[in-house]
């Protein structure tokens, strides 16, 4: 099973940052597989601000055989001192089926396209275990557990660039 990250569209965003669902997703979603609203909102206010592509997109997961979407993910910011944080969540009926580790591989690989990014961050919380199998999977480092804004608990994972990525 193969899936590949498709950009949401500044219009797409504006519907899920009003909670409506955009009529081309309606046969194809599966339950569970849109990030939030206030991540569309936050997308939409990097746009807005002038931030360039790719740290204010949000892209859909799809199963590429019949192009269901199976979960979304994104940066939750530009590059800000060589680090920039990505987000990911895929639909329960859709975990353990590559779908998490697709989306976090590319993701990734756009960011260490640029020269601004030498650390990729994924902030988990300690019991979101099939999150923290993907950041393993994926050679992320486990560091310190901080308490968010919310007062939520997250295990930093970082990936540090590949040197072959750096010359």
């Amino acid at each position: 099973m193969t899936f590949t990250l498709q950009r949401i569209s500044e219009s797409e965003l504006q519907l899920l940052a009003n909670e409506i669902l955009p009529d081309r997703l309606a046969s194809r979603l599966a339950d569970g597989a849109l990030p939030p609203p206030v991540v569309a909102q936050t997308a939409l206010d990097h746009l807005r601000a002038g931030e360039a592509e790719p740290w204010c997109s949000v892209y859909h997961i799809v199963r590429d055989e019949d192009g269901v979407v199976s979960g979304g993910c994104g940066f939750k910011h530009p590059p800000r001192e060589g680090e920039v944080e990505i987000g990911y969540g895929v639909s329960p009926a859709w975990q353990n089926h590559g779908a998490g580790t697709t989306a976090v591989r590319e993701l990734c690989k756009i960011a260490f396209a640029s020269e601004r990014v030498q650390i990729v961050l994924a902030q988990i919380n300690p019991e979101n275990l099939p999150s923290s199998r993907v950041a393993q999977k994926l050679n992320f480092v486990r560091g310190d557990v901080v308490i968010d804004a919310d007062g939520e608990w997250l295990a930093q994972w970082r990936l540090i660039k590949p040197a072959a990525a750096t010359a």
